[in-house]
């Protein structure tokens, strides 16, 4: 969001200084100093709001002002703040105005959360303090408003034009600073019929020093009244020009002085966000059970009683039904170990140290977060590889509403005979997620994404990659290596049969001495263990 200055400022206070906006929104995704991160509406408690401060760029020793009021709403936390009148209070605010620090970012005190796949929700927080940032966390978290007192500025002008009798174009005017506005103007005393200064050649040379001093500011403007205000108005004072009209010359040669002609006037910006597609997440992995990775070794063993119903060689004990004094049955069990292979994930980013020290502070965390972006990527891939390697097809089916219906049933059944546990998620790919979204009854009526009708049989949503379907939880996955409605492209689990082992992923970065450049690595360790094949059934078309 752009900053704006309000033009309708009604005080006449010369100390207020206030910026105001949303400081924390509800149920946007934010990057984080721990990831990203969503605020649960209602989260953020603010115990004493005379308490919190307003820091620069989260520095605790260089506070700007203080806060004056918050206010909780449905879109989230809105707070105004009073600049200190100090020499780094107007720095920021003159920073803030000029759309160079426009962010605000909370510092809050998590104290309830659970993640969430992709994210943290953060659901109970209490705040201790809101900085003005280059870069917010969350997008929308920017300064609204800035108000600043223009009313000395304005009172002072009045002064200023009765002091002398110089007659002058209207221009453009701003004072640089309230204080030498004050000492131009009170060096010159107001003429009246009954009294002459003696000294007015002399005075007459002060107003015209204040006058010199005058310049651009960025706190208020009285712009130049044109009448050329269309292409119309342009023309007509294009030709009065061309007949001699100085005044329609000067509108004309204001208005044709622009970028145009002043390129080196009209500097290319650069902002500070960040445009990626590779935000994605784990679905895959997150529609499986976890587990923890050992710390050491590179093989995991998991002793199994899974029989061939299941996809198994095991071989469980069994109890007859015997007569009196017959003999009990004696079955033998059979186990064996199920094992995995603990595999390395990396990725890395060779970087000058120019690049790392003198460019965007965001840099390094934007290749920090596009290094996890990549290595979460390439582990949900690699899982889902293993569930369509280990997995059981389904009967063929059409690729339509009827066949995801049918699908669906026999997988249902499949997984609980071989099993014993329950099918409960669908993993589908993006040509899947169409279907199921375009899929109409008979009446043309949506199925899965109407809001409440008499044939439900799930929620699917086009702003949501998580669903139901026909009562299963829905996981749609980009990472499919079939990107139509095909054999491959969607998958039925129950969570117990497919377990995924994931070590803490870790950050490492080595500096190269012989040309300063810096090399950043991301790593993670990973194991993955089919425990029960036929608990994991593959969409098959027919």
């Amino acid at each position: 969001m752009l900053l704006t200055f309000s033009q309708e400022i009604q005080a006449a206070d010369t100390e207020r200084r206030i910026v105001s906006g949303l400081v924390a929104p509800y149920g946007e995704v934010g990057h984080t100093s721990a990831g990203p991160v969503v605020f649960e509406r209602g989260s953020i408690s603010i115990p004493d709001a005379s308490a919190i401060k307003l820091l620069s760029q989260h520095q605790q020793d260089k506070p700007v002002g203080r806060a004056i009021s918050f206010s909780d709403s449905t879109s989230g936390v809105y707070g105004s703040f009073k600049l200190s009148s100090s020499t780094r209070g107007q720095d920021a605010l003159v920073l803030a105005q000029e759309n160079l620090v426009s962010g605000l970012s909370v510092g809050v005190d998590v104290t309830a959360s659970k993640p969430m796949g992709d994210y943290l929700l953060v659901t109970a927080a209490v705040l201790k303090e809101v900085s003005l940032v280059e870069s917010a966390a969350f997008s929308s978290a920017t300064v609204d408003e800035i108000m600043a007192a223009r009313a000395e500025l304005e009172a002072a002008t009045s002064t200023k034009e009765k002091t002398t009798t110089i007659s002058t174009t209207i221009v453009e005017i701003e004072t640089e600073t309230e204080t030498e506005m004050e000492e131009a103007v009170t060096t010159a005393p107001e003429n009246t019929p009954d009294e002459t200064p003696v000294d007015a050649p002399a005075e007459a040379e002060k107003v015209e020093a204040a006058r010199k001093i005058i310049r651009p500011s960025v706190l208020d403007s009285q712009r130049v009244r044109t009448p050329i205000v269309s292409m119309p108005t342009y023309t007509e004072h294009k030709i009065k020009a061309a007949l001699g009209s100085e005044e329609s010359r000067l509108y004309v040669t204001a208005a044709d002085d622009s970028f145009s002609t002043n390129p080196a006037f009209n500097p290319t910006q650069y902002l500070s966000e960040f445009v990626t597609n590779t935000r994605f997440g784990t679905p895959a992995i997150d529609a499986c059970s976890q587990g923890t990775l050992p710390a050491q070794g590179m093989t995991i063993n998991v002793p199994s009683l899974v029989t061939s119903a299941g996809g198994g060689s095991g071989v469980a004990p069994t109890v007859t039904v015997e007569a009196e004094a017959g003999a009990v049955s004696n079955t033998g069990m059979v186990t064996e170990y199920l094992t995995g292979t603990v595999n390395k994930y990396s990725g890395m980013n060779t970087i000058s140290v120019e690049l790392l020290e003198r460019s965007d502070p965001n840099f390094y965390a934007e290749l920090t977060n596009q290094l996890q972006n990549a290595y979460l990527t390439s582990i949900d891939t690699a899982v889902l590889t293993a569930l369509l390697a280990a997995g059981t097809n389904a009967s063929a089916t059409t690729a339509d509403s009827d066949g995801v219906i049918a699908y669906s049933a026999q997988a249902a059944k499949l997984v609980y005979e071989n099993t014993g546990y329950f099918a409960q998620n669908y993993i589908g790919n993006g040509a899947q997620w169409q279907l199921l979204m375009g899929a109409t009854d008979t009446t043309k009526r949506p199925i899965y994404n109407a809001i409440q009708p008499m044939n439900a049989a799930g929620q699917v949503n086009p702003g949501s990659i998580r669903g139901n379907v026909l009562g299963l939880d829905l996981y749609v996955d980009r990472n499919f290596a079939q990107t139509a409605v095909d054999d491959n492209s969607a998958i039925i689990l129950a969570p117990e049969a497919f377990t995924v082992y994931r070590g803490n992923q870790a950050y490492m970065s080595v500096n190269v001495v012989s040309n300063l450049q810096v090399q950043v690595a991301i790593y993670g360790f990973m194991a993955t263990i089919a425990k029960m094949p036929y608990g994991i059934i593959k969409f098959a078309k027919a």
